[in-house]
């Protein structure tokens, strides 16, 4: 992507990262059309109400040292306005200093065959929400294996491991555990006797007691997981049978007011005891649970 901006650097002053997307879901991101000959962006649009391009930008970019001229102009330019409409009392102040690159840079900057596209084929996912963030542990894992960093996967059979698994040195995890696929555990945590942990992400000095089971979540740091007790979260992952589906940003909460089903995630000094089951749930840091939950947010 450096080089393809080096190459054009009499013009150009931004290059964009692009992917592509499904028609649908290229609505929720911001659109990019190319003239396919130059790879110039001709028209940009921030989270359009109609389809516009399948082209969507990966929130990356390259820029050339020029381009703070053009952010000094949008920033002058938005002070003008601001004052021209009346703001001299100091109400909104924010609204005047902040810069918006997509809206206040990048769209002026659209067919005036300064700002240019990079698509990538290689995949690529937001992080907006923390089912997100289970779906990119996953890819994160395969890529130890692809690209022949193995040594940082887990290798063997004590543990008893299922898939990509990666587990941080001063962990302690018992032999008879079950981990993976696409697990990752971090610093200091200790995994008891017969525990089941599968697409979930633990991070440091979790403790995970004899024979309970982790499933599609990610719990904080220093929590404590009883005996036979379950934590579990719903997937959310791209339709696989879509061609460049993406993560839907699915909202907190439906049309109803109930928390839609999503990973489970424990907050950091959570404490779960023993024989306790809590489904699709959020729980807020430093609470000890006393009973099961199911699709609620702890507070």
């Amino acid at each position: 992507m450096v080089e393809a901006h080096k190459a054009r650097e009499s013009s150009a002053l931004i290059t964009v990262m692009a992917t592509e997307a499904t028609r649908q879901q290229s609505l929720i991101y911001g659109c990019i059309v190319e003239d396919k000959m130059t790879n110039s962006i001709t028209h940009y649009v921030e989270k359009p109400s109609t389809f516009v391009s399948p082209l969507i930008n990966c929130g990356a970019y390259v820029c050339s040292i020029a381009i703070f001229q053009i952010i000094a102009a949008a920033f002058t330019k938005k002070q003008e306005q601001y004052y021209s409409e009346g703001h001299e009392n100091g109400n909104g102040v924010a609204g005047k200093e902040a810069i918006q690159l997509e809206q206040d840079i990048l769209m002026p900057l659209a067919g005036t065959g300064r700002a240019f596209v990079y698509t990538t084929t290689r995949w690529w996912s937001q992080l907006k929400t923390a089912g997100s963030a289970i779906y990119a542990n996953r890819h994160y894992l395969q890529l130890y294996r692809k690209q022949g960093h193995t040594e940082r996967l887990l290798q063997g059979d004590q543990p008893n491991v299922i898939g990509d698994v990666y587990v941080h040195p001063t962990a302690s995890v018992h032999p008879t555990a079950v981990l993976g696929p696409n697990v990752s555990i971090g610093p200091n945590v200790v995994v008891g006797p017969g525990a089941r942990i599968r697409e979930s992400i633990l991070l440091e000095g979790v403790h995970i007691e004899d024979h309970s089971v982790i499933l599609q979540s990610i719990v904080g740091k220093s929590c404590t997981v009883g005996a036979w007790a379950r934590v579990e979260g719903t997937p959310c992952d791209p339709n696989p049978n879509k061609p460049f589906a993406k993560m839907d940003n699915v909202p907190l909460f439906n049309a109803d007011g109930r928390l839609n089903p999503s990973i489970s995630i424990l907050g950091c000094n959570v404490s779960v005891p023993a024989e306790v089951i809590l489904l699709n749930s959020i729980v807020l840091p430093y609470k000890e649970l006393t009973r099961s939950f199911k699709n609620e947010i702890i507070l």
